[in-house]
């Protein structure tokens, strides 16, 4: 796997140099992004850093006014957090477990994604974090709940805890201040590997939940048979465990949220690979009831991806999102910030951008803030947290992913899986 990791690299690198004369000089960002045209790439551009991780004192970077610290340090690969009523804060420690790789360009991809610890031993636990003496700092932490299988969304309903495993929803039994026993209960089964996340939101009168369930490929590789139930985000009824898919046609849909002025549901979906720098854009869409989103068809409303075998009908019916993110952002978590939160801000979308992996330019590697007016986008994109990643583009001090706001209800925290810490961002 080192030479496959080193030619991998070299020929990597020659081709990402090849195409960045071409990468557009505008990303496709906002409600009216400029897309350039698709450009099939054959072979499909892949470029990593070097996971170094935050060393000899150094921080993010962060918008005026605002500070930043580690509330947690340590962990094994931080992805999402869950913040508790009680305030504590849950951390789920997990990493892709890939299947084995079929192809030369799944050996290449794997070897990319190892250059930043993206793949893995998986720690498959989540663990509880205090700050009890409020200093912004936890003090005390504990493993909530082990041995799971790629464990990321989390969500608390009355005294039942639910875990979102790459391959089915869980439910326990929940004591406040205590870690979960027993083995739980699986209500909903997945299908694993691919876009392996499950992320969790909770409806805001309690009785449904939200999971989003990405895409096993690209665009439908191994064909749509291996997809069914994927691509998808699943409402599950609470009282009952009868589930159904709420949308479709989003090809990994990861963070959600709900925007609290109208009630509906917002998401953050990764968009496919392999048409150019640009094209097409992540982006961060309000979900309709039976709503169908484009992938793998076309995306971006209507625009046709011709690779793909096609249906002139799930064309017909996609629809448009509502804000790009830029391409290969990697946009993964999402929360709703409350006007007050941090100073500077008022309310809007927060979105904890990963950080591609193949575009000749690399993007993403930042904690961004959409404003929102009216219950929709209203301007462009902020940053929060800059920094993750290197000038010369070589090495990620970090990658942010989830995000949440605080328990003290005036700070932002953020997982980053390369430095092994919760960020807590407050004002200055």
């Amino acid at each position: 796997m080192d030479l496959i990791a080193k030619a991998t690299a070299l020929v990597g690198g020659v081709i990402a140099a090849t195409r960045r004369a071409g990468s557009p000089a505008i990303q496709a960002f906002g409600s009216e992004p400029q897309i350039p045209e698709a450009r099939a790439q054959g072979i499909m551009t892949l470029k990593m850093p070097a996971a170094e991780g935050f060393k000899d004192g150094r921080l993010p970077i962060c918008a005026p006014g605002l500070s930043v610290k580690a509330f947690a340090e340590g962990l094994d690969h931080p992805r999402w957090i869950e913040v508790l009523p009680n305030g504590d804060v849950l951390v789920a420690e997990s990493k892709e477990q890939p299947a084995a790789p079929k192809t030369l360009m799944d050996h290449a991809a794997q070897a990319t994604m190892r250059r930043v610890k993206a793949i893995g031993d998986s720690a498959n636990r989540v663990t509880l974090w205090r700050d009890a003496d409020g200093d912004g700092v936890a003090e005390h932490r504990e493993v909530f709940v082990e041995n799971q299988r790629q464990p990321f969304g989390m969500a608390l309903v009355g005294s039942s805890f639910y875990l979102g495993n790459t391959d089915g929803l869980k439910v326990f039994d929940y004591t406040p201040g205590q870690p979960l026993s027993g083995a739980g209960q699986q209500i909903v089964d997945f299908k694993p590997h691919g876009h392996w996340t499950r992320s969790l939101l909770v409806s805001p009168d309690r009785t449904k939940l939200y999971v989003g369930v990405g895409s096993l490929s690209n665009i439908g590789d191994a064909g749509m048979e291996a997809e069914e139930g994927r691509a998808a985000i699943w409402e599950v009824d609470v009282a009952t465990g009868a589930a159904r898919i709420f949308a479709s046609g989003l090809r990994n849909a990861v963070g959600m949220a709900w925007e609290p002025g109208t009630g509906a549901l917002w998401t953050v979906v990764n968009e496919r690979d392999g048409l150019g720098d640009e094209t097409p854009p992540d982006y961060l869409t309000s979900v309709q009831d039976g709503g169908f989103y484009g992938w793998p068809y076309c995306y971006w409303g209507k625009v046709v991806d011709d690779r793909v075998p096609q249906d002139a009908a799930k064309v017909a019916s996609a629809i448009t999102p509502d804000y790009a993110l830029g391409g290969h952002t990697a946009s993964l978590g999402l929360c709703w910030l409350p006007e007050g939160v941090l100073p500077g801000f008022g309310p809007g979308m927060v979105i904890g951008q990963h950080g591609s992996w193949n575009r000749s330019i690399l993007s993403g590697y930042r904690v961004i803030f959409v404003p929102f007016e009216g219950g929709r986008p209203s301007g462009p994109a902020r940053d929060i947290l800059t920094g993750f990643l290197s000038e010369d583009e070589r090495l990620a001090y970090g990658r942010p992913v989830g995000v949440a706001v605080g328990p003290d209800g005036k700070s932002l925290l953020v997982a980053d899986d390369v430095g092994d810490a919760i960020w807590r961002v407050s004002a200055a």
